[in-house]
């Protein structure tokens, strides 16, 4: 039996881990120490196993087709992208859990593709998946400070890019319409906003260059400060000193 659609199941979901990832936040910053790894790899575990159930409840019920199930989708791979960057916290990784997270991951929460509700399990997997992305990516910058690079918005955006390719690839080969590359989505999605297939894409990928680009203006002035920080001090004659050697202090 299908569950009903149940709103206040779901957005008290996305309340709680609101709170719960606000809490985490604030405790690392506040409280930082070997316990954020091991939050950091629970988040990781919980993401993971979402990505497993995803594939073994689909072929459990015969329903898995590559046509529709691989899982290929933006949110679908930063499940996994996600899971990789809490259990070992790889700063490239980080970067695009970051950005794909809050610029991507955070439109599915607050517009949610979900025609089932509690206590299905489709709901469980949309909710933990979509939720657990951007708690993840903010507990691994904001709470664990493992923030984004120089260059990260470039770096990621042809990370993203090259992603598209392949599946764009997998598209043409499987006649599967993963990202909606080939077709427009036969509901209705943001990607509507951004006019008719293909030049959606287009809009898409100029929407996700300013959505990266906001999110990595928190993080320029601290990049300013480090480089004045390293910055070598004025020559009296017009030069740079590459260094100042201080004495050492006698004992």
């Amino acid at each position: 039996m299908i569950a009903a659609i149940t709103p206040v199941s779901y957005w008290s979901s996305v309340v709680a881990a609101a709170a719960a990832c606000t809490g985490l936040c604030l405790a690392a910053r506040r409280y930082p120490g070997p316990w954020t790894v091991v939050a950091a790899r629970l988040i990781g575990l919980l993401l993971a196993a979402d990505a497993v159930s995803y594939t073994v409840a689909q072929v459990v019920q015969g329903s898995w087709s590559a046509t529709t199930s691989l899982p290929l989708a933006l949110c679908n791979a930063g499940v996994v992208i996600a899971a990789v960057s809490c259990w070992w916290r790889v700063v490239a990784l980080v970067e695009v859990t970051y950005f794909w997270g809050l610029a991507g991951t955070i439109q599915g929460v607050l517009t949610p593709d979900l025609n089932v509700g509690f206590p299905h399990l489709v709901f469980f997997e949309y909710v933990t998946g979509h939720l657990g992305i951007v708690s993840a990516a903010l507990f691994l910058v904001v709470g664990m400070r493992i923030v984004p690079r120089p260059g990260a918005v470039p770096r990621v955006f042809a990370i993203t890019l090259g992603y598209t390719a392949v599946v764009g690839l997998v598209d043409a080969l499987t006649g599967a319409n993963y990202m909606f590359l080939r077709r427009e989505p036969g509901e209705w999605t943001l990607l509507r906003l951004l006019g008719p297939w293909p030049w959606y894409l287009l809009s898409a990928s100029a929407v996700a260059i300013v959505l990266f680009t906001l999110l990595d203006l928190p993080f320029w002035p601290g990049r300013r400060r480090a480089r004045h920080e390293v910055e070598p001090p004025a020559d009296p004659a017009g030069g740079r000193h590459a260094a100042v050697l201080r004495p050492a202090r006698q004992p």
